[in-house]
C-alpha cells in the first residue's frame, strides 16, 4: 500500500503513527492476516483439514517474504496478492508440504485485497481517534477557560460583533468531535468483511462459503455484510469522504488560527518553541506552521477523495483500472488527513491567547462594533428601520470625525431621548451583547458526551 509521500516530506504532512499504519510492510501483514484468518475459518469449519490452520498461519509472517520482489512480480500479475499467495504457498511448503495445498484455499486476489484495506482502515481510524481525542479536550479546555475572553466576530474578514472567545473554540471541539463520531461509526458498521471467491459466489467453497465467511468475520473481529461487495465501492467511499471532512474541518481550524496569528490581529498563536516557526533571514518571525502543515494536507485531501469517489464506477465483477486507483490514492488520504489533525492537535494542546490584544482589537473601531447592539435597543423605541438610519448615519459621521460612536450618540437627541448615558454605556459593553452564546458553549460542550 506505498504512497505518493516521500520520506523527506512525510513527517511535514503526516503522523508517525499513520505512517507506521500504511507502511509497506503494515499492509502485507494485514494481507498476511487475512490469509491466516481464512486458513483458520476453513479449519474450523471443516472446508480444508484442520492440520492445515497452524502451518499456513506460521508462515503467514512479514518479515519472511521480500517485499521488492513481490511488487516487481505484481507488475506483472496485476495486482500484490498473485504473487504473494505464489510464494507463501512456497514458504508454507517448507513447513508442511500438505498444508501448502490449502493456501489461499476458494479465495480470490480482490478478497484478500480489499480485507487488507479494511484492516488498513480500522488501524487508521483508531490512531485517528486518539489524536482526535487531544484535539477535542484542548479545545474543550480552552473553551471553558475563555468562555468570558471578548473577542471579534469577523464576517467577509471584517468586524462583525463581539463574542465570546470560548464559543469559537466550543466550535471546534465540537466540529472535531462530530468527525470523531463519523469515524466511529465508520469503523463499527461500514468497515466490513470482503470475501466471495472469484466472482462473489463463494463457489469454490461448495456448501461450506457462508459457514467459511462468517467464521472469517468472526476471526478478523468485522462486520459480515449480506454478500461480497467486490465492485460495490460505496464503503470505501465513505471512507474516504468521512477523511476528506476531517481534513476540511482541520483546515478550517488552521485558517483560523493563522489569521489570528498575524502580525496585525495578534489575538491567539501557536506554541513557540526552539526553532519554531522562524525564517531564513528574518529572525523576528514567528510563522503558523501548524497551520500551514494543516492547510497544505486539507488542500490535497478533497482531491484524493474525489479520485476515490471516480473509482467507484467499476465493470461488473472485477474492476480493470479504477480498483487499482484506490490502492495509492487512499493510503495517501490517510495520510494527509492525519498530518491535518495531528497540526491541530499541536494547536489545541498549545494555544497561547492574548486577551488584551483581543479587546483592544474590539476597540479599534472606536465603538463601531457595537452599532448593531444600540440599533436593536433603539429599535425598542422607534422601530427597526427608523433606527438602522439613525445609527447607520452616525456611523459614518463617527467615522469622518474620528470620534467614538459612543460620544455621537451621546450628542444626537433623537437617541438621548431614548437611551440615558447610563444605558449607552452598557450598550458599548462587548460581554453585555454576546446574546445566548454561553448556552451554546454549553450546548457544543455537551455535544462531546455523545461522540
Amino acid at each position: 500500500m506505498s504512497t505518493s509521500l516521500s520520506p523527506l516530506l512525510a513527517p511535514m504532512l503526516s503522523s508517525a503513527a499513520m505512517r507506521a499504519v500504511c507502511d509497506d510492510r503494515a499492509f502485507l501483514q494485514h494481507m498476511l492476516d487475512v490469509e491466516a484468518a481464512l486458513a483458520r475459518a476453513e479449519a474450523a469449519t471443516g472446508a480444508i483439514p484442520k492440520t492445515a490452520a497452524m502451518p499456513i498461519a506460521a508462515a503467514c509472517r512479514a518479515e519472511r517474504f521480500d517485499i521488492a520482489a513481490l511488487a516487481e512480480a505484481a507488475t506483472r500479475a496485476g495486482n500484490l496478492a498473485i504473487p504473494l499467495v505464489k510464494a507463501l504457498t512456497a514458504e508454507v511448503a517448507t513447513i508442511d508440504p500438505e498444508a501448502a495445498r490449502y493456501v489461499h484455499w476458494g479465495a480470490t486476489s480482490q478478497d484478500i485485497i480489499d480485507t487488507a484495506t479494511v484492516l488498513t482502515l480500522r488501524a487508521a481510524i483508531d490512531a485517528l481517534k486518539a489524536d482526535l481525542d487531544r484535539a477535542v479536550s484542548g479545545f474543550a479546555r480552552l473553551a471553558a477557560a475563555h468562555r468570558d475572553t471578548a473577542t471579534v466576530a469577523r464576517t467577509w474578514l471584517q468586524h462583525a460583533l463581539p463574542m465570546p472567545f470560548g464559543l469559537k473554540l466550543a466550535g471546534y471541539a465540537a466540529a472535531l468531535g462530530r468527525a470523531r463520531g463519523r469515524l466511529t461509526a465508520l469503523r463499527d458498521d461500514a468497515l466490513a468483511l470482503q470475501f466471495g471467491g472469484a466472482a462473489g459466489t463463494l463457489a469454490a467453497l461448495g456448501d461450506h462459503g457462508l459457514a467459511v465467511a462468517e467464521a472469517l468475520a468472526r476471526e478478523l473481529r468485522l462486520p459480515l455484510p449480506e454478500a461480497p461487495w467486490h465492485t460495490h465501492r460505496d464503503r470505501i467511499a465513505e471512507a474516504a469522504a468521512a477523511m476528506a471532512i476531517l481534513a476540511g474541518t482541520c483546515g478550517k481550524i488552521a485558517r483560523d488560527a493563522s489569521l489570528l496569528m498575524q502580525t496585525d490581529v495578534g489575538e491567539a498563536f501557536e506554541p513557540a518553541g526552539e526553532g519554531r516557526g522562524g525564517s531564513s533571514t528574518m529572525p523576528h518571525k514567528r510563522n503558523p506552521v501548524a497551520a500551514a502543515s494543516a492547510l497544505a494536507a486539507a488542500a490535497m485531501a478533497p482531491n484524493l477523495a474525489a479520485t476515490i469517489f471516480a473509482a467507484q464506477v467499476q465493470e461488473h465483477e472485477r474492476s480493470a483500472g479504477p480498483w487499482h486507483a484506490e490502492w495509492p490514492t487512499l493510503p495517501t488520504l490517510l495520510l494527509v488527513t492525519s498530518g491535518a489533525l495531528g497540526a491541530i492537535v499541536d494547536i489545541a494542546e498549545g494555544l497561547e491567547v492574548d486577551a488584551a490584544r483581543m479587546r483592544a482589537n474590539l476597540d479599534t473601531t472606536h465603538g463601531l462594533i457595537m452599532a448593531e447592539a444600540v440599533t436593536m435597543a433603539l429599535a425598542e423605541s422607534i422601530g427597526k428601520a427608523d433606527a438602522h438610519h439613525l445609527i447607520e448615519a452616525a456611523s459614518r459621521q463617527a467615522v469622518a470625525s474620528g470620534r467614538h460612536l459612543r460620544e455621537v450618540l451621546a450628542d444626537d437627541p433623537r437617541v438621548t431621548a431614548h437611551l440615558n448615558a447610563a444605558r449607552l454605556e452598557k450598550l458599548f459593553d462587548p460581554l453585555a451583547y454576546q446574546g445566548a452564546s454561553q448556552q451554546l458553549i454549553d450546548r457544543l460542550l455537551a455535544s462531546l458526551n455523545n461522540t
